[in-house]
């Protein structure tokens, strides 16, 4: 792994999106998130992400040495951690109950680790070192929206399918800037966890889902135009 990392760092993080897309994805299609299977799916894939870094000394690299110095420069992520919320915005009802509902919601906890870690960290840092900036940043936003296709291979609809990854390439750019300017990717991976966790809690009302997608877009728009100059 470091020998390929050290000559084809670009393949190194395709090859850790391709693994998680393909075996999260198959679990989570088969069995559910509430499944005590993804959960030890996505433990496995997050203590792979935890060893390498620490192994190889890159928690700087990968902006996992501290929280940023500075917050105000970013608004204090304001912005992002009110979209965070989004899918509590049209109420609460759980999708499961019990110890299912405990397996859901570690696993999206897990997810958005595991996918700021693959995106912004393996990903972005990689197109960063052999592109501009604007290279690295389009590429890893929109590789992350992209990648919830496969959500149609889980049984999902082509419509959820396809608001999912309009939504998806929105956070993309917003949590790519967030990582970029300030250096670390511990924000997303709160803001990425906090997303994914509600959204196991949340109702589902597609007029407030629409609103929430359109919301994401264009907050997405001016927070990263802000970013990209004041950041």
């Amino acid at each position: 792994m470091r020998k390929l990392y050290e000559k084809k760092e670009i393949l190194f993080a395709v090859l850790w999106i391709v693994a998680y897309c393909v075996i999260f994805g198959t679990i989570k299609g088969n069995l559910g998130v509430e499944s005590i299977y993804s959960l030890i799916a996505l433990l496995v894939f997050s203590a792979g992400i935890i060893a390498f870094v620490k192994a190889n000394h890159l928690e700087e690299k990968y902006g996992l040495a501290g929280w940023p110095k500075d917050t105000k420069k970013y608004l204090f992520f304001i912005p992002m951690w009110v979209l965070a919320t989004g899918n509590i915005w049209d109420g609460y009802s759980p999708s499961c109950q019990g110890s299912s509902l405990v397996f859901a919601l570690l696993s999206m906890i897990l997810v958005g680790f595991v996918e700021e870690m693959i995106f912004r960290g393996f990903l972005f840092r990689a197109m960063l070192g052999e592109n501009k900036a604007v290279v690295a940043v389009i590429v890893s936003a929109v590789t992350f929206g992209i990648g919830h296709i496969v959500n149609l291979f889980t049984g999902q609809a082509s419509f959820e399918t396809v608001m999912q990854i309009l939504f998806a390439i929105s956070w993309g750019f917003i949590l790519t800037m967030v990582c970029y300017k300030s250096g670390s990717i511990i924000p997303c991976i709160i803001a990425h966890s906090a997303i994914d966790a509600l959204s196991v809690i949340g109702a589902d009302n597609m007029l407030i889902d629409w609103i929430y997608i359109i919301s994401t877009i264009v907050v997405a728009f001016l927070y990263c135009i802000y970013l990209r100059k004041h950041g």
